[in-house]
């Protein structure tokens, strides 16, 4: 079968000019790693599964629409994507934890104000807007890698995979990046603490 040997980027050039056999062959080709990224971050299979499709549909329709542009590999884009969909999933059960109230449980116990003081949140709020402003300091390689790791919450080997660089280049650049920035810090005497 002459598609196992196909690359990746020809059968997306195929998938736009109309052969829907071409994006069944690169979803078949990718589809444990992807389904499988998804599930580690998950752990449950019918999210996972949803997060899965909603990665394809989101595909599709960036394909469809002609803004697909092959600055990097298929596989990495691909698994972009489903983090970000991973990141907004988090997202929206943090927001809207369901909580019912029966005879044993009752909502009064899991609420408590641990909200900040607004001097609190202005200080936390400062220091977010100084550490992103010291982060665009940084070179683009090593900044790359520092808000994948940090904001992203992506390991190393799925930095590694999404830049295409090896994990020991990625972990030197995460290395350099936190270095890099205690110099900067250092240099404006700046206090990060609230």
């Amino acid at each position: 079968m002459a598609d196992l040997h196909t690359p990746d980027a020809l059968l997306v050039k195929k998938y736009v000019d109309g052969s829907e056999a071409a994006l069944a062959t690169l979803i078949k080709r990718h589809e444990s790693k992807i389904y499988g990224f998804i599930y580690s971050k998950i752990a449950d299979r019918d999210i996972s599964n949803d997060i899965f499709q909603d990665t394809f549909i989101k595909v599709i329709k960036t394909l469809k629409s002609n803004s697909y542009n092959e600055e990097g590999k298929f596989l990495p884009w691909v698994m972009r994507i489903s983090h970000n969909l991973i990141v907004d999933h988090f997202r929206k059960t943090k927001k809207m934890p369901m909580y019912r109230e029966t005879e044993e449980f009752s909502i009064f116990s899991v609420m408590s104000d641990d909200s900040l003081t607004i001097e609190g949140k202005m200080i936390v709020d400062q220091v977010e807007i100084d550490l992103k402003k010291l982060i665009h300091e940084l070179p683009e390689d090593q900044k790359e890698v520092l808000v994948m790791r940090m904001y992203q919450d992506m390991s190393f080997k799925e930095i590694s995979e999404v830049t295409g660089v090896s994990i020991n280049t990625a972990l030197g650049r995460m290395r350099y990046a936190l270095m890099n920035l205690r110099k900067i810090i250092d240099k404006h005497q700046i206090i990060l603490t609230n």
